[in-house]
């Protein structure tokens, strides 16, 4: 496995840890890495996503609200809103991951930690999404971090 597929893997878990406890703060951040350090290779990509999808998070939810027809945020699963989230996230400030890479990557990582239906669940809102930004109804932005 790459080691962004790891970083985020693992982001996708904190966030998640922090979603199902509604504590996004950097002490719950802390207790997730205590428990499962990322490897150093992986550190920096995964600190990028967590601290990125929690920084921007009412502005993700409400791009995901707005693509994800007949779905609200909170009835998403935990791990599905939360893979998403990182995407969302990587197609509004990484601009040097590839859109479509991003797509890719969210849905795998659904096949893999979700349902049945998640990696077409998550596809479906991604795609919505990237053809948005592609039509510049959403304005992406350069990140800071």
């Amino acid at each position: 496995m790459g080691t962004r597929r790891r970083s985020r893997e693992l982001a996708m878990q904190a966030l998640f840890f922090m979603d199902i406890n509604n504590d996004y703060s950097e002490a719950m951040l802390d207790c997730f890495r205590g428990n499962f350090k990322p490897s150093e290779k992986a550190i920096h990509f995964f600190s990028r996503l967590v601290k990125g999808v929690v920084d921007h998070m009412n502005e993700i939810d409400n791009i995901i609200k707005r693509f994800s027809k007949n779905w609200a945020i909170g009835r998403m699963s935990y791990v599905d809103r939360n893979i998403i989230r990182i995407g969302v996230f990587e197609m509004l400030f990484c601009h040097d991951i590839p859109l479509k890479v991003s797509i890719n990557e969210s849905v795998d990582i659904g096949k893999k930690f979700g349902t049945e239906e998640s990696g077409a669940f998550i596809n479906g809102v991604m795609d919505r999404i990237h053809l948005a930004i592609e039509n510049q109804e959403i304005q992406t932005q350069q990140q800071t971090a």
